[in-house]
């Protein structure tokens, strides 16, 4: 029995009823401006129709795919979409994937949070690469009857005239000599506390006595007989523990860390950040120590800088002038030093620290930050609270060395200890 109409056989020639013999389907027939879409993945949900929405009042077959557009291609923004729940919007032929807007607030943590990891990292890394550069040779334990600590920290600056690590050329260019072994160039007192940095050059040539100390290397008492010497040759004679015992018995004051510093170190630190610029008031040569200068403001270099500190013999005041340029020129050091285009440029910190680290020695105690701590109390030497002199001499000689005014340091020393403004005045 046939299920067809009337009148309908459902013959091959027949054009109505779905079950047309045509190879195209019926409603691509019926409707040629529909166009037929691609059938979606079989991963894709099917979504069936809304009533009303076939054609000639015939529906879907429920799980049939006919694989043809159902008519809701023209629906007016209501109709179902494509997969990822697209819509589409009135009068447009193709299909608008919605995306979620980004999320500024977290992407600007993560970048927040990246950029501070990434610092710390090169932060540790440098600590530690610096720590190991650090040569801490020098034992203050071994040090006996040592005066009684202050307040604030006091360091024992000292520029020695090591030629470790350079050649043949390299003493040549700096006029350093060839002489063996190393002996103090400039010795410094550096005083950090609350009421500012205080700066004191020690003459080479002080008269000073020799106390009983303890060998460095022979851990044998020598005692004290009451001679007296050279500043210079304490250090000539047993390091620098003696010199530090020296430095205490003759002033009384403590010395809490020992920094030194060879002409080598001095010169590459100076020519790593670009030079240093100084105002030179009068013009001066010096053939032993290879200066040529003239008045006025300009830039030295490593071997240029090496000479400035250096020179005695050129000025009428020798050794006296000579410290008060080796303070000027420190401070100068460290406050063209301590900016942010030489902290913060790798290519400069890098070379400078490395530079001066490769020919630092300092006592066993001494940590980075307390070398930063002195570094900056050096640059602050010639601001704001700042002090710098000599010790204070009384213009006598014995021998040819330079007499200390003994009330004077022990005033000076006093106010160093509970960490005062200092009044003193030195040479």
């Amino acid at each position: 029995m046939s299920d067809w109409p009337e009148g309908r056989n459902g013959g091959p020639d027949e054009r109505y009823g779905r079950g047309s013999a045509s190879p195209q389907p019926e409603g691509a027939r019926a409707m040629p401006h529909v166009r037929r879409r691609p059938a979606p993945p079989q991963s894709a949900p099917r979504i069936p129709p809304q009533q009303g929405q076939g054609y000639d009042g015939y529906g879907e077959t429920p799980g049939y795919d006919s694989g043809y557009n159902t008519g809701q291609v023209y629906g007016g923004g209501q109709g179902g979409g494509g997969q990822g729940g697209g819509r589409r919007g009135g009068g447009d032929s193709g299909y608008v994937q919605s995306r979620p807007a980004p999320n500024w607030g977290r992407r600007i943590k993560v970048g927040v949070l990246t950029l501070v990891v990434v610092v710390l990292a090169v932060s540790v890394g440098t600590y530690f690469w610096a720590d190991g550069k650090l040569k801490r040779e020098v034992d203050l334990s071994k040090v006996i009857d040592r005066p009684s600590e202050g307040d604030g920290t006091n360091y024992l600056v000292v520029g020695s005239d090591s030629r470790e690590g350079m050649t043949a050329e390299d003493k040549k260019k700096l006029h350093t000599g060839s002489a063996e072994g190393k002996r103090t160039d400039s010795m410094m007192i550096l005083h950090d506390g609350s009421n500012g940095p205080t700066l004191i050059s020690l003459p080479r040539d002080s008269n000073v006595e020799i106390p009983s100390f303890v060998g460095s290397e022979s851990g044998k008492k020598f005692a004290g007989t009451g001679r007296t010497t050279k500043l210079n040759a304490a250090y000539a004679e047993d390091g620098p523990e003696l010199l530090v015992r020296t430095v205490e018995f003759n002033t009384g004051l403590h010395i809490d860390h020992y920094v030194e510093i060879g002409f080598g170190g001095f010169a590459g630190i100076v020519d790593a950040i670009g030079g240093v610029e100084m105002d030179i008031p009068k013009a001066f040569k010096d053939k032993k120590s290879g200066a040529d200068f003239q008045a006025g403001k300009q830039t030295l270099n490593g071997e240029q800088s090496l000479a400035f500190v250096r020179t005695r013999y050129a000025f009428a005041g020798s050794d006296l002038d000579r410290t008060k340029n080796q303070q000027k020129f420190l401070a100068a050091l460290a406050s063209q030093t301590a900016t942010p285009s030489t902290i913060l440029n790798p290519f400069k910190l890098y070379p400078t620290m490395s530079a001066g680290l490769d020919t630092l020695i300092v006592d066993k105690d001494m940590s980075l930050w307390s070398l930063g701590n002195m570094f900056f109390a050096m640059k602050g030497v010639t601001g704001g609270e700042g002090t710098s002199m000599n010790i204070p001499l009384t213009g006598q000689s014995v021998n040819g060395n330079l007499v200390w005014d003994k009330d004077k340091v022990k005033q000076l020393v006093e106010q160093l200890k509970n960490d005062e403004k200092v009044t003193v005045k030195g040479s």
